[in-house]
C-alpha cells in the first residue's frame, strides 16, 4: 500500500473554513468519506490574492505536460527529500493543505501474509493538516476552452518514532503556526521551506489497528475507524 495512499474526509465545509481560516470555499461538499482513496476528490486550502480557499481537487497530481489524465495515480504522493528536483514548479508556488480526520497505514506482518491496516489521528481529534502540492491540467486531445482540472498530491517525509513501529514513511503534518508560510505564493524561497517538512510530534497523534475491511475501496463506513483487537 503506498504511503499514505488512503484517509478520512468526515469534516464539513463549514468546519473546514473555520478551523483553517479560509475566507472563500469554493467547492459543492463532498460526499463524507472513512476510505479516500487514489483519484478521488478532496478538499484543499489554498491561498489567492493573500487570502485562503477552500477548493475540491483530483487527489493524484497531474502535470501540466501530462497527456493523459491516469498519470495522476501514480503521483498521489511526493517524498520531501525530492521536491526540489522532481516538483520544482509546485514546491515554488502551489503549495496547499489537504485536511484529513485521520489516515490509515498498513502493517506488514511477519507471520502473515495480510497485512494490519492501522488509523492514525490527532490525540485531540482535530483535523489533520497535510502538506501537499497542486497543479492544473487541460487534456491536450480537448477542446482548447476545456475546465482546467485541479489535482494534488500530499507530502510524505520519514516516520515518527509512534508510526515508525508500523511503517517508515508518513504524510507531513503541519502545525497551524506553519501554514502561513506554506501557503504563501509570494515565498518561492524552498530551502525555507525545506525545514517544515519533517515528521509529526508523535505526542500528537494516536493510532489502533482496525479491520482488514479497509483495504477495499468498496467498504467506506464508520465501523472502519472502530478499534479492533488485533494483538
Amino acid at each position: 500500500m503506498t504511503m499514505c495512499g488512503r484517509f478520512v474526509s468526515t469534516s464539513p465545509t463549514a468546519v473546514l473554513a473555520d478551523f483553517f481560516g479560509v475566507a472563500d470555499v469554493r467547492t459543492e461538499a463532498l460526499e463524507e468519506s472513512f476510505n479516500v482513496a487514489p483519484t478521488d476528490p478532496v478538499y484543499a486550502v489554498a491561498e489567492r490574492d493573500g487570502e485562503r480557499l477552500l477548493g475540491s481537487y483530483r487527489w493524484g497530481l497531474v502535470p501540466h505536460w501530462a497527456k493523459d489524465v491516469k498519470v495522476g495515480a501514480r503521483m498521489i504522493n511526493a517524498r520531501a527529500e525530492t521536491l526540489a528536483s522532481k516538483f520544482r514548479p509546485a514546491f515554488e508556488r502551489r503549495r496547499c493543505l489537504v485536511p484529513a480526520d485521520g489516515f490509515y497505514e498498513w502493517e506488514k506482518l511477519e507471520d502473515s501474509k495480510t497485512k494490519q491496516p492501522w488509523f492514525i489521528r490527532r490525540a485531540d481529534t482535530a483535523p489533520l493538516a497535510f502538506a501537499a502540492l497542486w497543479e492544473t491540467w487541460r487534456d491536450p486531445a480537448g477542446p482548447p476552452d476545456a475546465p482546467l482540472l485541479r489535482t494534488c498530491s500530499i507530502v510524505t517525509t520519514e516516520a515518527n518514532d509512534l508510526v515508525r513501529r508500523i511503517h517508515d514513511r508518513m504524510p507531513v503534518i503541519l502545525p497551524a503556526s506553519h501554514w502561513g508560510l506554506w501557503l504563501d505564493r509570494d515565498n518561492r524561497d524552498t530551502e525555507a521551506l525545506r525545514p517544515l517538512l519533517v515528521p509529526a510530534d508523535p505526542r500528537d497523534l494516536e493510532m489502533h489497528p482496525v479491520s482488514t475491511r479497509v483495504s477495499s475501496v468498496r467498504n467506506n463506513d464508520g465501523e472502519l475507524v472502530v478499534p479492533i483487537n488485533s494483538r
